[in-house]
């Protein structure tokens, strides 16, 4: 093992080939190109296989990494695969678009000691897109058909992670989604530079052809109550994600021209997937020749300034009122973007936005904005933001995005089922032990559990749910035996 691995002493941390900016401002295409097999196997073998890895204790998946990285470096590519899959149901996203420099690498024992930590993510996309292109990749496949039913809400990571384990357990499985693809966020959140729709389409091509059934353009409440479901169904797992998006609460957010970054993202992606989007094509989300202001520090920000670039912005600004260091985003993500052209505003809070009258339209001209400073940590931790006096300051926009994160909907009164209990921030109340609601049977799964979060924990939950869904059922099932 010494002789393959342990490579970091004599060979440098290297990336696959990152397209040059100018070329990728022009298109949606994936950054980065794929490492060769070998370059693969030798930067797998940087791994310095801790005896307390570290980058897989920062994992929430829990992957096997010095154990795939070992593999990997040997060349035993099949069996890379097998082990990065069995704790993870979608490694080839998450080798794509998990924040990797928050996670495993910026945790990596060798990053700690100065030498550059082993390029995970990289190798993760490595393996397994070389196990799609051998055809290793194989859905859940029962030894066992059972009789019982599950019903998912949610054809996001959360629940198609469930369904696929679920499916290999026996059970027969349908997942309700209101939009007509299946993904969630993957499809319409997250934009082509970083995860191809085509990446999410064939893993839902594999999973419908293990038995799962996917109703799409389906919305519970509207088609129907929660209660019908349970009564279809021998459990329920509510995996909806959270849109409802948190607005700009400063005089002028309610004018034209400011709009949520889901709303934006969705046209955007929806365009590239060749729909028809008549807002994009009138211009309303749209920012080609905008100067464009994107309020947010996260990785849904980041995705809104990249894609602005991309649509042809004549500048594009992002506001945050923390500095660098204490952004919620990726790193990695933020060079990209400045790479691009984006233009970081530290340390500054929007006071007001400014207006314009077009005919019937109020249009935004501009940001008015003030610095901050950081002061006292608040209850989370973190520093937190302070206005500073007469530091006032403008900048143009013709458009402007909020990025400031998402609370859930009102799943209670949307579900028709006022007795489902939630927590005050509007999350399902859930037994972390069990995955469990109030409601006997229903279970919830990842960002209407947790808050909105990142897909790797989606991932994790829809994992511990289908854990727990299983449990439920057979501890009925014994019941129902024993009484008999």
């Amino acid at each position: 093992m010494t002789a393959r691995m342990l490579k970091f002493v004599g060979l440098e941390k290297a990336m696959p080939d990152k397209r040059p900016a100018a070329e990728r401002r022009g298109d949606f295409d994936e950054i980065y190109a794929e490492f060769s097999p070998e370059t693969g196997a030798a930067q797998a073998a940087r791994c310095s296989q801790c005896g307390v890895p570290f980058c897989q204790i920062h994992c929430p998946l829990q992957n096997n990494i010095p154990d795939w990285l070992m593999l990997a470096a040997e060349g035993r590519m099949e069996e890379a695969y097998e082990m990065a899959s069995a704790t993870n149901n979608m490694p080839e996203i998450c080798g794509r678009i998990c924040p990797q420099d928050r996670l495993c690498e910026g945790n990596c024992v060798i990053e700690q000691s100065g030498h550059g930590t082993v390029t995970i993510g990289a190798v993760e996309k490595f393996i397994t897109e070389t196990a799609w292109d051998s055809g290793w990749v194989r859905g859940p496949q029962p030894r066992t058909e059972r009789p019982e039913t599950v019903g998912i809400v949610g054809a996001g990571p959360a629940g198609m992670a469930a369904a696929e384990e679920l499916r290999r357990k026996g059970y027969r499985v349908t997942v309700y989604d209101r939009y007509d693809r299946t993904g969630g966020l993957l499809v319409y959140g997250i934009p082509n530079f970083k995860l191809e729709k085509s990446v999410v389409a064939r893993r839902t091509r594999l999973l419908e052809e293990a038995g799962i059934e996917f109703h799409r353009e389906f919305e519970v409440g509207r088609d129907a109550t929660l209660a019908e479901l349970r009564s279809r169904h021998d459990a329920i797992l509510l995996a909806t994600g959270v849109y409802k998006a948190r607005g700009l609460a400063c005089p002028g957010a309610g004018l034209d021209d400011v709009v949520t970054a889901m709303t934006y993202l969705t046209a955007s992606n929806r365009k590239s997937l060749g729909d028809s989007v008549p807002a994009y094509e009138t211009g309303a989300l749209n920012a080609e020749g905008k100067a464009v202001v994107v309020v947010g520090g996260g990785d849904t920000a980041m995705d809104c300034v990249r894609t602005a670039v991309r649509q042809g912005a004549v500048s594009v600004r992002c506001l945050y009122r923390r500095d660098r260091a204490n952004m919620p985003g990726s790193e990695r993500e933020v060079r990209h973007a400045e790479e691009e052209g984006v233009e970081f505003v530290w340390l500054s809070a929007p006071e007001a936005l400014v207006g314009r009258s077009e005919g019937d339209r109020a249009g935004v001209a501009g940001v008015r904005a003030l610095r901050t400073r950081l002061g006292l940590p608040d209850a989370t931790g973190r520093q937190s933001p302070e206005l500073v006096e007469d530091s006032g300051f403008s900048l143009d926009a013709d458009m402007v995005i909020e990025a400031l994160g998402f609370d859930p909907e009102p799943i209670p009164a949307l579900f028709g089922a006022p007795e489902l209990e939630v927590t005050r921030w509007g999350t399902a109340r859930i037994d972390w032990k069990t995955m469990m609601t109030n409601l006997d049977g229903v279970f919830a799964a990842g960002d209407i559990v947790r808050g909105a979060s990142l897909v790797v924990w989606a991932i994790r939950d829809g994992r511990d749910a289908a854990e727990g869904i299983d449990k439920h059922i057979q501890a009925r099932a014994d019941a129902r035996a024993a009484a008999e």
